[in-house]
């Protein structure tokens, strides 16, 4: 019996992987180590799990769909963490396909593995993206979201509908998360508390967005993960006021910073003021977000605790005394 993890060494997943095998689970995880940024963190993420007998890696493709019913051929699958998706709201202007492949035609593999080996649970992450041009904050999971201001975003919005379409047509239970801009250590290079660091490191400016007149819901790594496995240990089909398996949950902080305060506690976290060019807005991008998670509170327990100063502080000291010393 296993359980799979996709998208095992990415961000969340690493993390996801970890806290499930410290709690005795036996965990496949699959992953295609893409160059979407660097190889090697991701393969730093995967040798804090390599010695773990518990663990079994795969590298693969969840597009390949012969290759994703190998992987787990002969093994008792009992629950799917599925985390793997090409992340990243404005590469998915650039290379639209990429999206497609993973987060459209993967996905639909997930669903049919899940169709077919019928787990206790399905957990799969969408994204706060999905809100897209939606005006009203905070975003609550009742809120309209169909209009999508990016690709990435009509994905993740895609990936709903389809897992909604599978709870209704086969009554197996998922679950989608909707992360809210998730940080800390051994994160996504991509995003901007990193560039921001790069960018001190390297004596350069960082380059602000929308002059600074930006928002953002940060959540701490660890409170994801103990939100991912909350939900993982809640099947949505033991919900009696539900006419189908389907669930999706905000997984956020319900406290919406500053940019300029992230930029001042990356700045306090490499101790060093940044230099700082300011620009307008990107393309698809969002001046604020912010979780209503009162749904998960409620139903999961979830309960973030990392303050957004505490969370670039421990990420800071990462990037400092460990990362700075791979480059």
């Amino acid at each position: 019996m296993a359980i799979l993890v996709t998208g095992a060494a990415g961000f969340i997943g690493h993390y996801v992987a970890k806290a499930l095998l410290a709690r005795g689970e036996q965990v496949i995880g699959i992953d295609n180590l893409n160059e979407y940024y660097t190889p090697a963190l991701k393969q730093m993420r995967l040798a804090c799990l390599s010695g773990e007998k518990a663990f079994t890696f795969h590298a693969l493709d969840i597009a390949d769909s012969k290759a994703l019913e190998a992987a787990v051929s002969g093994v008792d699958v009992t629950g799917i963490i599925h985390l793997a998706a090409q992340a990243g709201v404005r590469y998915s202007i650039d290379n639209p396909a990429a999206y497609v492949a993973s987060n459209l035609v993967g996905h639909g593999n997930i669903l049919e593995l899940a169709r077919r080996v019928e787990p206790k649970n399905t957990v799969y992450a969408s994204s706060s993206s999905v809100y897209g041009g939606n005006k009203k904050i905070p975003f609550a999971e009742t809120d309209m979201t169909d209009d999508q201001v990016s690709f990435y975003g009509a994905t993740k919005k895609s990936n709903e509908l389809m897992a909604n379409s599978y709870a209704r047509l086969y009554k197996i239970p998922l679950t989608g998360l909707r992360f809210f801009t998730v940080y800390g250590e051994m994160g996504r290079p991509d995003m901007a508390y990193w560039l921001f660091a790069d960018a001190i490191r390297e004596g350069r400016a960082i380059k602000i967005f929308n002059n600074g007149e930006m928002s953002r819901d940060f959540t701490y790594i660890s409170d994801i993960v103990e939100g991912v496995l909350a939900a993982f240990d809640r099947p949505v089909d033991k919900r009696e006021d539900l006419t189908h398996p389907h669930r999706v949950y905000n997984l956020g902080n319900d406290n919406p910073e500053q940019l300029m305060s992230l930029v001042a506690g990356v700045e306090k976290a490499m101790g060093q003021v940044a230099e700082k060019t300011f620009l307008p807005m990107q393309k698809g991008d969002v001046e604020r977000t912010w979780a209503n998670i009162d749904r998960a509170r409620k139903e999961l327990d979830y309960a973030p605790k990392i303050t957004l100063a505490e969370g670039l502080a421990r990420f800071g000291k990462w990037y400092r005394e460990i990362w700075v010393k791979t480059l």
